[in-house]
């Protein structure tokens, strides 16, 4: 690497000073400083460069967090930009759990409010079935068609809402638990193919009731106030917004069930270092006012870290998409979808399970692509870009991996033992990439960004690519360190995918 193994510009007082420097620095296991512009650049020694177990820095060693993501509303499909959130969510605890964090995987649907009460007026206006996704979708879309146009279909809807709240309509009641049932059992589902398993799930309906009383009990001693018939937070003296917690109705508003919800992590997790949720870009300044009331209402936070964590948008290559509007396409038929495009890819392959195989590689193009942005950026899936074999792509490094797995199986079969005896006087780009993975999955992890991990893993396969390409192995002049250097790729590019929660796939 031109630029050397390490650089630093911390020598910002010129060439001069910065060449003074380099000639004082001696450090142990480097070879070479040197000095282009206000830069020092280092160069490993050789043996430096001889891959090694490799230990990512603890970080967060002892730290139990709490990674809150894919809190979708139910009584509809998940749709391909509620995806953002379980396969970010996902990566960010799993570079926690790399950084020595105790995790612990939360999720909070919305099960109740506006949003299922326009999904009830709708099963019941089309006499629709609970218990099938599909209609559920269709239910909401008619329900949030009345709602936004026919005023007295909000009116029923509001009626609806407010009865859901008081459990005051039996037959509205009973439809409401119907369609959420469903949803969760489809979002489980697709949750499990995707690598997820939450460790708790909460509910807007259990957490409303709680919020709506902390809010209540905190209006004598000023942290909330009333404001036209409804209860505020003024976050104006903290340099903030106000918003509303509990509306002119009397009904708690998001605001006040994250209030409850975070009561109710509290409890279930007391010794709690670090909170993180995941949620779109439009939140950003919602978190901060609910933070900054959560601060007020739990002084025992005093202490803790509070994070919340923007992604960016999900659109098609073909435009944007809205549950609203029916416009949709849902996770599970995308991936329905790229798995089959993958196996149509495979054909001709004679693989031991090609259905696991191209969903594996479906679940890969699709993580990919999201984690491959920095989280606050929109996202521009291509379905067929994202299943290419000719790099960036999910599949390109599954593929990569394949790749050395296949070379160790010849190796084995050649009885090709690794070892370091015959290393090359010269070490590799591939050696050069490889030493780099611990110390960017602890960036990921402190700045809750795994696009560090991808970007590396993008790099790393192509370090091993242009190596295996040029580098006969088995025959060649270093056997030994071949497989050694092979293994030491399959093994960090095995983590990586882990990481971001991308599968491995032992053949494509």
């Amino acid at each position: 690497m031109a630029h050397g193994d390490y650089a630093t510009n911390a020598a910002l007082v010129g060439k001069v000073g910065a060449q003074a420097l380099a000639d004082k620095l001696k450090i142990e296991g480097v070879e070479k400083v040197e000095v282009v512009g206000k830069f020092i650049n280092f160069f490993l020694a050789r043996q430096e460069l001889v891959p090694k177990e490799q230990e990512i820095p603890q970080i967060y060693a002892g730290k139990l967090t709490l990674v809150e993501y894919t809190s979708p509303n139910l009584f509809k499909p998940l749709h391909i930009g509620n995806l953002i959130s379980t396969v970010l969510g996902e990566s960010i605890a799993r570079v926690y759990e790399a950084t020595g964090a105790e995790v612990k995987r939360l999720s909070f649907p919305s099960d109740i409010g506006p949003t299922i009460a326009k999904g009830v007026w709708g099963l019941q206006k089309l006499n629709l079935d609970p218990s099938d996704i599909a209609q559920l979708g269709q239910a909401y879309v008619t329900g949030n068609e009345a709602f936004e146009n026919d005023e007295a279909g909000k009116k029923e809807i509001d009626e609806i809402n407010t009865a859901l709240y008081e459990d005051s309509n039996p037959q509205w009641s009973e439809l409401r638990r119907k369609g959420i049932e469903t949803s969760r059992k489809s979002l489980d589902e697709l949750c499990s193919r995707l690598g997820t398993v939450f460790d708790k799930e909460y509910f807007e309906s259990e957490a409303a009731p709680i919020g709506k009383n902390i809010v209540l009990s905190h209006l004598e001693d000023g942290i909330f106030e009333k404001s036209d018939g409804a209860v505020v937070y003024p976050g104006e003296r903290d340099g903030l917004h106000t918003r509303v917690f509990l509306n002119s109705k009397g009904l708690p508003t998001y605001e006040a069930k994250d209030i409850g919800l975070f009561d109710l992590k509290r409890k279930a997790y007391p010794n709690f270092d670090i909170t993180i949720t995941d949620t779109g870009p439009e939140q950003a300044e919602y978190f901060k006012v609910l933070y900054a009331a959560i601060r007020r209402v739990f002084p025992d936070t005093a202490g803790k870290t509070l994070l919340h964590s923007a992604h960016g948008m999900l659109k098609l290559t073909t435009g944007k998409m809205s549950s609203r509007k029916g416009n949709v396409i849902t996770g599970e038929s995308l991936l329905v979808d790229l798995t089959q495009a993958a196996k149509e890819k495979m054909q001709g392959r004679d693989l031991k399970d090609a259905d696991k195989t191209a969903e594996q590689i479906a679940v890969g193009a699709i993580k990919y692509a999201i984690l491959k942005q920095g989280s606050g950026r929109d996202i521009i899936f291509d379905p067929e870009k994202s299943l290419s074999l000719e790099g960036d792509s999910g599949p390109y490094l599954q593929y990569a991996r394949v790749r050395a797995v296949s070379l160790l199986r010849a190796a084995k079969e050649a009885a090709v033992v690794a070892g370091t005896q015959d290393a090359p006087e010269h070490a590799s780009v591939l050696e050069r990439t490889l030493i780099h993975y611990p110390e960017q999955v602890a960036r990921a992890a402190k700045e809750m960004e795994p696009h560090y991990v991808t970007t590396y893993l993008t790099e790393l396969a192509g370090a091993f690519n242009s190596w295996y390409a040029s580098n006969k192995v088995i025959g060649g002049p270093n056997p030994h360190y071949g497989v050694y250097l092979a293994a030491a790729f399959e093994r960090t590019m095995s983590q990586g995918l882990h990481v971001l929660g991308i599968p491995a796939p032992e053949e494509m």
